[in-house]
């Protein structure tokens, strides 16, 4: 895959129409480096002019400022904002719920003002616009599908419908968990809880998600972020299901269904 990079297209005198913000997951987290590769294969499959930052690209600061470091915060994200702007940086999708609530909420007070879409977002705009074409061997047609909601797409940021829309596109049947949408269950990774020790307590709660899922009947969970996507998939190892139920990315279920990977 040949993914032009911000710097290349700007140093040909030519701008894309989104910036790809990849995250630290989907750069260097094996698992979620699939999720990268996926949503890249949708991208150019719909013919999308995108670029990504590489090597230029940073943290935005989140765990930072959740961990209570908000001088490492806003030093992080002055640094990005100031590079963002360089480049006349207008649109911005990406596929990691903590950095879409960063660079939305968080980054216009610093002077960060940008357009900014979570790639379920994108996907559903791009499935309404006919641009996304899937295949007749669609194997997830009628196979049960549930959704974990994100705390920083679903409740932080209202996105519901979206992630949705878009497993609806995939004409699976799609099954709801008893707690979801607002009343969604956290994963147990977010805050910065991703990396620190859990507190004392009877449960993980990963494990409690894990078994709302499963209990679904589901064959297939579906996530909208890496850090879900990393505490479910242990959730499902914990309870030995691994090889009767996966965890996939909603990008991921796109592209296999448009014969992408």
């Amino acid at each position: 895959m040949k993914i032009p990079t911000l710097s290349e297209l700007t140093a040909k005198g030519q701008s894309p129409d989104i910036l790809f913000w990849v995250g630290c997951a989907g750069s260097y987290d094996e698992r979620y480096k699939r999720v990268t590769r996926a949503f890249a294969r949708i991208l150019l499959a719909a013919e999308i002019k995108f670029a990504v930052l590489g090597t230029e690209e940073t943290c935005t600061g989140d765990p930072a400022r959740r961990a209570g470091n908000e001088f490492l915060f806003q030093m992080q994200a002055l640094n990005n904002i100031q590079l963002l702007n360089g480049y006349g940086v207008k649109k911005i999708v990406t596929a990691c719920p903590h950095c879409f609530n960063t660079l939305k909420n968080e980054y216009p007070v610093l002077g960060g003002h940008y357009e900014v879409l979570h790639h379920s977002q994108f996907l559903q705009q791009l499935i309404n616009e006919g641009r996304i074409k899937l295949t007749d061997a669609n194997h997830y047609q009628g196979r049960k599908i549930t959704y974990h909601d994100s705390c920083y797409l679903g409740r932080a940021n209202g996105v519901y419908h979206a992630p949705r829309a878009v497993l609806q596109a995939l004409e699976a049947d799609l099954v709801e968990m008893k707690r979801c949408k607002s009343r969604g269950l956290c994963c147990g990774a977010g805050g910065a809880q991703m990396f620190k020790d859990a507190e004392k307590g009877n449960k993980e709660i990963n494990h409690e998600r894990t078994e709302e899922a499963l209990s679904t009947g589901a064959t297939t969970i579906a996530v909208a972020c890496p850090f879900c996507m990393t505490m479910i998939t242990d959730g499902v190892k914990a309870k030995e299901k691994e090889q009767e139920v996966k965890v996939k990315d909603l990008a991921e279920l796109i592209a296999e269904a448009q014969g992408l990977t």
